[in-house]
């Protein structure tokens, strides 16, 4: 049952955010964004929104994790080639990333992963036999 994923992550300041996101080469799609939230386009019905932390709670009633402490989640986004990989980690970290422990030498994945201005983790991998 195929259909559209939309994950939704919390962020402390939406324009940084968005900014970040935007150097590093994703795009947004305008109709979906406003002053509490940022719908980034990550393909065919992929979309991650970036919401504000009131915003965020509004859904859940929970309070946001403490990434400097915790990790909620490994986003992981796959790239046609790794070359994609390293120009998006690349990019990353010039913008302000701070980087991630890496995947386990031995794994067949090229991967290049970095934690975000919020701390979320984001995992960028290159998968030859898929």
């Amino acid at each position: 049952m195929p259909g559209q994923i939309f994950i939704n992550l919390p962020v402390k300041d939406l324009p940084r955010s968005i900014a970040f996101f935007e150097r590093i080469g994703f795009v947004f799609a305008p109709d979906l964004t406003d002053e509490r939230s940022g719908c980034m386009v990550f393909g065919d019905g992929n979309y991650v929104m970036l919401l504000t932390e009131p915003f965020f709670t509004s859904f859940t009633g929970r309070p946001v994790p403490d990434t400097a402490t915790t990790t909620e989640a490994i986003i992981a986004v796959a790239q046609d080639t790794a070359a994609d990989v390293d120009r998006i980690g690349d990019a990353a970290l010039a913008a302000g990333a701070r980087p991630a422990p890496l995947t386990d030498e031995a794994s067949p994945m090229h991967t290049r992963s970095f934690y975000d201005p919020d701390g979320h983790h984001w995992e960028i991998f290159f998968l030859a036999d898929r």
